[in-house]
């Protein structure tokens, strides 16, 4: 039953993005905002697919905090990269150079406020990812990284990239962590299956943190879901 649900929900979700996606270009002419506005209606249609075909629902803990912040969350599955802009107001996205290189898809992403991050790191890419991010900053908007810097099965933990301290540093916002565990019902290999994914939204912490301290702090809080978990994942219906 979990394969056929996984079918149906990933033949309804790609049949539907493609004009949602390739319509993008007419939203561009209104403006930032109106692709903003243009991307939450794909991100709406994966929620109402996720919850209806996958027997998926959001369990939120903690309240998103009024302002502008730079949030860093857990990555899991692709599941939280829709779910977390509508949760989230729409904050810029620190995505993979790849991504942005997708036809057609990789464009509107720039155009909705993507930040390119370069996994080889270099000076150049670095001041690039920081220049972007202090533009849409200055635009009003929020900026969302996941600081582990690739999708992980629950249980691991890896280290924060060191993208993530440049940009705190950079931006100066307080960073709110935010801890999820979408790889239970969205696992990288096998079906999907029913469940409920909690998302747990924490505290705000301060700018200016020496960079052991604040990513000491952001790497437990982003797995702060993982303490009291056991993985083990059901066998496929």
């Amino acid at each position: 039953m979990n394969r056929l649900r996984t079918i149906l929900f990933t033949t309804f979700f790609f049949a539907l993005s493609i004009p949602i996606v390739v319509t993008v270009p007419v939203s561009a002419l209104f403006g930032r905002r109106a692709v903003i506005r243009h991307a939450h209606v794909w991100a709406q249609m994966h929620r109402l697919l996720y919850r209806y075909i996958m027997g998926v629902r959001v369990r939120v803990e903690g309240q998103r905090p009024e302002g502008t912040y730079f949030f860093a969350a857990k990555h899991q599955a692709m599941f939280e990269t829709l779910e977390l802009q509508l949760l989230l107001g729409g904050p810029a996205m620190v995505i993979k150079r790849e991504l942005s290189r997708i036809p057609f898809w990789g464009w509107a992403a720039m155009r909705y406020g993507g930040i390119i991050a370069d996994r080889e790191a270099s000076a150049g890419a670095l001041r690039s990812m920081m220049r972007a991010a202090k533009a849409l900053k200055a635009e009003g908007r929020s900026i969302l990284i996941y600081p582990e810097g690739t999708r992980v099965v629950p249980g691991d933990q890896p280290p924060l990239q060191s993208g993530f301290a440049g940009l705190y540093r950079t931006l100066g916002l307080p960073v709110v962590p935010i801890a999820l565990d979408s790889g239970l019902a969205w696992p990288k290999q096998g079906p999907n299956r029913p469940g409920v994914v909690t998302i747990r939204i924490g505290e705000p912490i301060p700018p200016g943190l020496p960079r052991d301290a604040i990513e000491a702090r952001v790497h437990a809080a982003i797995n702060a879901l993982e303490e009291y978990r056991v993985v083990q994942a059901p066998p496929a219906a």
